[in-house]
């Protein structure tokens, strides 16, 4: 509100008259330019003089409404001016939190976003500064988090897991600090803000998740037989003690539970060692089409006592790749093996290798493919996980342990190859790795030579 005039000559509100004339003369100045322009037309060119006392009226009314407009207007001092300048973090601050890998937001005590960085933007889609950090983050857990650390001035750490769209998992860290306002003036201000962070702990989460099942499936397939050699060695330590029969049956069980704690052992044993290794591409050069011939002829005799005939078929020219021949071996042993036992009802079972064009580098490619009664879709994305089985009672029936093709996916992860399979009920199933091809001399024998004298050479 304005205060009144001083009778002494202070003027309206404390500036005097001068003041006041001042603030006049945005008003008078305009009016008066106004009136002797359209004078000027008047006496030149006989601009009638109604118009010009109507022109000079109106440019007076517009000044007077546009100085009573501006007099509505509030003017801030320069401490809310200060303020103001300080809800934005300083430059510093927002280019160290732009360069933090993880989502990280500024906000300020009413929760309003000043800053978010890159990650931010990419996790959480677009976010404009001025807006409520809520319209991202919506939990109840974390809002209580906020105003937690905001009431006791400590950091707040929380988690909290999301079903929509997809399942996952989130940690934020919340942490209140003070930010200086313009150090350097009369009365130094800070702003108090709060520092977000938030951490995607899905992979994490999931990693935990398979480690607990296969501790679990791990622990459940070597307490069976082991719970069985136990009831039999109790039985025929007291009942059957003098039971021939009943010895030379329950011998046979038992070796055969024996030999399922040995294979799981051996799987157990054989995928460590992979996984340990799985950062260390092989540089040894091997022919991928001899390799799959050697495990061919190395199960022929298995698939025969099955009923399956075996068939490989493979061009002419090697297929060289980087790659470790044990592990390759075990992998065609496992494929093979899988596909004589659950497709032999087809009673055969073609191995292909060939060479395959394509716009990079050009890869091998071999296929195990059987005419049994295939995979169920359904089953087709798992079968790559430990212990999973289509049919629990068939794969143990078949001396399965649930390893197979996790080890297989495991070779071919470190050897930078790929597996995809292909099935159809009642049509069988295809199973194909492909390794990238490498370049090889012409007379590998020597080379290999030359490396071993080497690696002597270089050992002694």
């Amino acid at each position: 509100m304005d205060t009144p005039l001083d009778p002494s000559g202070g003027g309206r509100g404390g500036d005097g008259w001068g003041g006041e004339i001042r603030r006049w003369s945005g008003v008078l100045f305009p009016t008066a330019t106004a009136a002797i322009g359209l004078g000027v037309l008047e006496w030149t060119y006989g601009l009638p003089s109604s118009i010009a006392v109507v022109g000079t009226v109106l440019i007076g009314a517009a000044a007077f409404a546009g100085r009573a407009r501006a007099r509505r207007q509030p003017v801030l001092p320069e401490r809310g001016r200060r303020r103001i300048r300080g809800q934005e973090p300083p430059t510093a601050m927002r280019a160290a939190v732009d360069a933090l890998p993880d989502p990280c937001f500024l906000i300020d005590r009413k929760g309003i976003v000043r800053f978010a960085n890159r990650p931010a933007t990419d996790q959480f889609g677009p976010l404009r500064v001025g807006d409520p950090l809520a319209f991202k983050l919506r939990v109840p857990v974390f809002l209580e988090a906020l105003d937690r650390a905001l009431g006791s001035g400590r950091s707040e750490q929380i988690n909290w897991s999301e079903k929509v769209p997809t399942e996952r998992w989130l940690e934020a860290y919340v942490s209140p600090f003070s930010v200086p306002i313009d150090p350097d003036g009369d009365e130094p201000q800070t702003s108090e803000l709060l520092l977000v962070l938030v951490r995607d702990l899905t992979e994490q989460r999931r990693l935990e998740r398979m480690r607990e099942d296969f501790v679990a499936n791990a622990s459940h397939e070597l307490r069976t037989p082991l719970a069985s050699l136990t009831g039999f060695i109790e039985t025929l330590q007291g009942p059957a003690r003098r039971d021939d029969a009943a010895r030379e049956r329950f011998l046979g069980i038992m070796h055969d539970q024996a030999e399922r704690m040995r294979r799981l052992i051996d799987d157990l044993l054989s995928l460590s060692h992979i996984e340990m290794r799985a950062h260390v591409r092989p540089k040894a050069v091997v022919d991928l089409a001899e390799v799959a011939r050697y495990a061919v002829d190395t199960l022929k005799p298995v698939a025969a006592d099955s009923g399956v005939a075996l068939t490989f078929d493979a061009a002419e020219a090697p297929l060289w790749v980087r790659g470790d021949r044990d592990e390759l071996v075990q992998v065609f042993d496992n494929l093979i093996e899988n596909a004589v036992k659950y497709g032999g009802t087809g009673e055969r079972v073609a191995i292909f290798a060939e060479r395959e064009a394509r716009a990079g580098p050009d890869m091998a490619v071999v296929s195990v493919r059987d005419w049994g009664p295939g995979i169920p879709p359904e089953h087709l994305p798992r079968l790559t996980e430990r212990f999973y089985r289509v049919d629990v009672e068939t794969s143990r029936a078949q001396k399965g342990t649930g390893l197979g093709l996790a080890i297989v996916k495991h070779i071919l992860t470190r050897h930078r190859g790929r597996l995809s399979i292909h099935s159809q009920p009642e049509r069988g199933a295809t199973f194909t790795i492909r390794l990238e091809l490498a370049d090889f001399p012409e007379n590998p024998k020597d080379n290999f030579k030359k490396e071993q004298k080497k690696q002597d050479v270089d050992l002694s």
